[in-house]
């Protein structure tokens, strides 16, 4: 396909060289701009602090079975092919590309040049065409944004358009929804969902593969920061176990808080321009910094508003997975350029309901491959149609539905990097204490941004080295003592107060472990294989 280069601050741009005849276009309108026009077309209003907030109709959060990748030359014998990344022949995607510019051609659409990745020799130029402009409101937030006077050369190209539906049988996917990755033509569709996060996260599954395979470069769904002298920290987690907020910190400048590349100059570098948080049961007091940073010019989805503009952040009655939207620079404390240096501390995040995992130990290499490989967490009951009580939940290297290649792959890649670098890495469970849920309760974060902070300042190391409690089913390094923490607390089984049911849970869990990674043996080595936790 034809990419023209554009200059930025130029008004309009033709889209013809995609098949779109005849659109009004709208070319990197302001976020202010963009604001009046959803109102104006009703479709989003304003808080009572001039944020907007919308509603992303039937979808509020991803679809995973309903994205593909094109299997051709260039993918077919690198994918790692099944339920999480789905082939599709490219006729398939060349018919439902017609279709889908042949339903914007005519239309009014949004459009907007930016880029992926801080590191400048791995910048990634993208275009987002967008159906709705509030999907360019989160294009323009969520990635990093040019100079208005610098020559723009697009590379990839993601199209966005909620209101084109597949006809399933006619067009050879499962149904109406769906997102499709094409590598050799450097293109994503994205029909039948208005969910803003399929645009991020089609990008970032873009990078999952190039990145390694193209510039050996490991590509990482954490979060990160740094400290006073510079020291870099990681953080692993899937949704829920609080990337965003631990990594968010007063006192630590942020770097970013989802998609980090780390090279072979050892730096981190982050792939985004913005933050992309969760805000159900948000507060002040609890993330100053979150909470400042929804402000006028963020975006609000899926969240309950009174009659004064007021926001209820404890109504789920749309969903669970209500968020915001916001530049990184709406918080204060940033690193700038969102770089960072060879990380100090690796912490993987997991919420555990069955409260069986310390809420904090050390891990070995071999156990760190295998719990990254693993990216445990937990389902709770309520969150999806058929969970009646808490279920063991595992994505492959904390972000399986992103990942292109065969998880081991990037597990190699870590392993590596570790080594070469002496890192520390931490299993923090931010889930239940005291018993399962229903039972125990959820773990405090004053406990657990203490115990991070000591980890990160080798305190903890400090007051343990020589001896750590070595868990009897996990074998994991637990902690005996650690300032500002509950002694009592280090330790799960004590908080459950009953060995018996404690040790019957831990075992269920080690077995869920131990089946999961099946899948994975043929490809991992003796060395990952030896980070398994024990069964009974």
């Amino acid at each position: 396909m034809n990419r023209n280069s554009n200059d930025l601050d130029k008004q309009s741009v033709s889209l013809e060289a995609y098949g779109i005849i005849g659109a009004k276009i709208n070319y990197n309108l302001a976020v202010e701009k963009l604001y009046g026009i959803c109102v104006e077309n009703k479709q989003g209003v304003l808080t009572s602090n001039n944020v907007l907030a919308i509603n992303t109709g039937k979808f509020t959060g991803r679809s995973p079975k309903d994205r593909y990748i094109v299997s051709d030359d260039l993918t077919k014998d690198k994918v790692w092919w099944g339920e999480i990344n789905r082939p599709v022949k490219t006729s398939i995607f060349n018919n439902l590309f017609e279709k889908i510019v042949n339903h914007l051609s005519g239309k009014e659409l949004y459009v907007r040049d930016c880029y992926a990745c801080a590191s400048k020799k791995n910048r990634l130029n993208l275009r987002t065409i967008c159906e709705y402009p509030w999907s360019d409101i989160f294009s323009h937030n969520m990635f990093l944004r040019p100079e208005k006077d610098e020559k723009f050369e697009i590379e990839w190209t993601v199209i966005s358009a909620p209101k084109f539906y597949a006809n399933p049988k006619e067009d050879g996917i499962d149904s109406e929804n769906f997102s499709i990755i094409n590598f050799s033509k450097k293109i994503i569709i994205i029909g039948g969902t208005g969910y803003t996060g399929e645009i991020k996260k089609g990008i970032f599954s873009v990078l999952n593969f190039t990145l390694p395979v193209q510039k050996n470069i490991l590509p990482m769904h954490c979060s990160a920061n740094s400290g006073e002298n510079n020291d870099t920290s990681i953080f692993f987690g899937l949704s829920g176990t609080g990337k965003t907020t631990l990594s968010t910190d007063s006192s630590r400048k942020l770097i970013g808080d989802d998609e980090h590349g780390w090279d072979s100059d050892d730096n981190i570098f982050n792939f985004e321009g913005g933050c992309y948080a969760k805000v159900l049961n948000l507060s002040q007091e609890k993330e100053p910094e979150i909470f400042g940073a929804i402000k006028k010019g963020a975006l609000l989805e899926n969240v309950i508003i009174d009659s004064a503009g007021k926001v209820d952040f404890s109504d789920k009655t749309i969903t669970q997975n209500c968020r915001v939207s916001y530049p990184i620079n709406f918080i204060k404390n940033i690193k700038k350029p969102s770089i960072g240096n060879n990380p100090k501390n690796i912490f993987f995040l997991t919420a555990d309901a069955f409260g069986v995992l310390p809420p904090i130990s050390k891990l070995t290499p071999s156990q760190s491959a295998y719990h990254f490989i693993s990216g445990y967490t937990s389902k709770l009951a309520g969150t999806e149609a058929g969970v009646d009580e808490p279920v063991p939940s595992f994505s492959a290297c904390f972000g399986a539905p992103f990942m292109p290649l065969h998880p081991t792959v990037y597990a190699k890649m870590l392993i590596k990097k570790m080594n070469d670098s002496g890192v520390d890495v931490w299993l923090v469970n931010t889930g239940w204490t005291g018993g399962p849920y229903g039972v125990g309760k959820r773990m405090d974060l004053k406990y657990t941004r203490a115990m991070i902070n000591a980890a990160m300042s080798g305190e903890l190391d400090h007051l343990n080295s020589g001896n750590y409690h070595i868990h009897s089913v996990f074998n994991l390094m637990q902690p005996r003592l650690c300032p500002d923490v509950p002694t009592s607390v280090l330790s799960p089984r004590q908080t459950w107060n009953d060995d018996v049911k404690y040790y019957k849970k831990a075992y269920m869990l080690s077995s869920a472990f131990i089946k999961n990674f099946e899948k994975f043996s043929d490809e991992a080595d003796d060395e990952i294989l030896s980070g398994a936790p024990n069964t009974k």
